[in-house]
């Protein structure tokens, strides 16, 4: 396995700083990955879950969302609508390189923003989500007594992580634009769902209205006792054997589907 570096610009504008892990051998399809809200392309559970469907024959793009890690811009200045949109750029620079994803996975908010930009993506692709919320509001829970401070004075700096962020109304008001289960019903791909019964931050009735939302195929695997954030290696590697053997069907169908359509019509 190999990791190289693919920047890219994200939709406002800014260098976002990515990762491509490959294979050794040819890959039979490639990933894109995105990570939870205030992580970066570093943390725990991107690294593993990358690696470990890199290990079982993905290429695999994480990157770090506009003022996150290495990437440029202002995280005060982006918000849940910026997500989807550097998603977006991420899947057409792919593209542009001769990588285009055919599988979305993302964790946490970023499993929520992996959904919606799925339903602007008409390729053919597989979507898994890892500890997603339904409601993408759910994530105002994280500010505690901000919120209050946030709605008053248009900002304010909340404590995420043990890490200070500044976060702006706008942020806010951007949440209060999805309609997530409107954009789930719509989703015209495969759906995996994986959620652990025993997330203290995104509690399992998320993963039961996402499944309940979405059409068929779909499918839901519990993560057991893993925590939110998966910080043992077994569960973020469990997690990446479950998506890389269920979008494998998916997958090589629609490899097979492309080889029986002809080239030509006479």
């Amino acid at each position: 396995m190999q990791t190289q570096a693919f920047d890219f610009v994200g939709t406002a504008g800014h260098k976002l700083s990515g990762r491509l892990d490959l294979p050794d051998e040819a890959p039979r399809g490639h990933a894109l990955f995105a990570h939870c809200f205030t992580c970066t392309k570093n943390s725990l559970a991107a690294v593993r879950i990358a690696r470990a469907l890199a290990a079982r024959g993905f290429g695999v793009l994480r990157f770090d969302f506009t003022g996150l890690g290495g990437s440029g811009g202002r995280f005060a200045d982006a918000g849940f609508s910026g997500d989807v949109g550097d998603l977006l750029s991420a899947a057409d620079h792919m593209t542009r390189a001769g990588r285009a994803p055919n599988l979305l996975v993302g964790h946490s908010l970023g499993g929520a923003a992996v959904l919606a930009a799925a339903s602007q993506l008409t390729a053919p692709l597989a979507v898994a989500t890892v500890a997603a919320p339904f409601d993408v509001q759910h994530v105002t829970g994280l500010f505690k007594g901000g919120l209050e401070t946030i709605l008053e004075k248009g900002e304010a700096e909340v404590d995420l992580g043990g890490r200070p962020f500044v976060i702006r109304k706008s942020f806010i008001d951007d949440l209060r634009n999805h309609d997530q289960g409107a954009r789930i019903a719509r989703l015209h791909h495969p759906l995996l769902v994986l959620h652990s019964p025993k997330d203290q931050t995104v509690g399992i009735e998320n993963a039961s209205s996402i499944f309940l939302a979405a059409k068929h195929p779909k499918s839901f695997v519990s993560l057991d006792d893993a925590d939110h954030l998966l910080t043992r290696e077994a569960d973020a590697v469990y997690a990446a054997e479950l998506i890389a053997v269920w979008a494998s069907r998916y997958l090589d169908n629609a490899e097979v589907h492309k080889e029986n359509v002809p080239s030509s019509i006479p």
